[in-house]
C-alpha cells in the first residue's frame, strides 16, 4: 500500500513543483512587463502567491508521502504566505492609489467619489511631496 501511495506521489509533488515554478516565472515577467503599479501588484500578489503555494504544498506532500512526517512549518508557511501576501498587495495598490498615483487606460474612476465622501482628494495628493 505505501509502494502504491509512493507511486502515485511522485507524479503529484513533481506536476506541483512544475506548476509552482511556471506560475512563479508568470509572475516575475508579469511584474517587468506590466505599465502600471497596480497591474504589478496584481501579478505579483495573485500568481506569485499561487506558484509559492504549489511549492509549499508538493515540500508538504513529499515530506509526508516519503518521510512519514507531518510539517508543521511547512503547513504555517503555507498560511502565513496565503494570509499576507494578497493583503499586502492591497494594501500597496491602496496606498498607491491614495496619494494619487495614475491608473493606466481607466474611463472611469468609481472609487474617487466615495474617497471625496470621506475627504480624500487624489488630485491634492498629486501635488503635495510626500514628507
Amino acid at each position: 500500500m505505501i509502494e502504491m501511495i509512493q507511486w502515485i506521489g511522485e507524479p503529484v509533488v513533481s506536476v506541483l513543483v512544475l506548476i509552482g515554478a511556471i506560475l512563479s516565472v508568470l509572475s516575475a515577467f508579469g511584474i517587468i512587463r506590466f505599465p502600471d503599479v497596480y497591474l504589478r501588484s496584481h501579478a505579483a500578489t495573485k500568481s506569485a502567491t499561487l506558484g509559492v503555494l504549489c511549492v509549499l504544498s508538493s515540500a508538504f506532500l513529499f515530506f509526508w508521502i516519503y518521510d512519514h512526517y507531518i510539517s508543521a512549518r511547512v503547513l504555517l508557511g503555507i498560511v502565513f504566505v496565503f494570509i499576507t501576501a494578497p493583503v499586502a498587495g492591497h494594501l500597496n495598490a491602496r496606498a498607491a492609489y491614495r496619494t494619487g498615483v495614475p491608473l493606466w487606460k481607466l474611463e472611469k474612476d468609481e472609487l474617487k467619489p466615495a474617497l471625496k465622501e470621506k475627504g480624500i482628494d487624489r488630485e491634492k495628493a498629486k501635488k503635495e511631496p510626500l514628507n
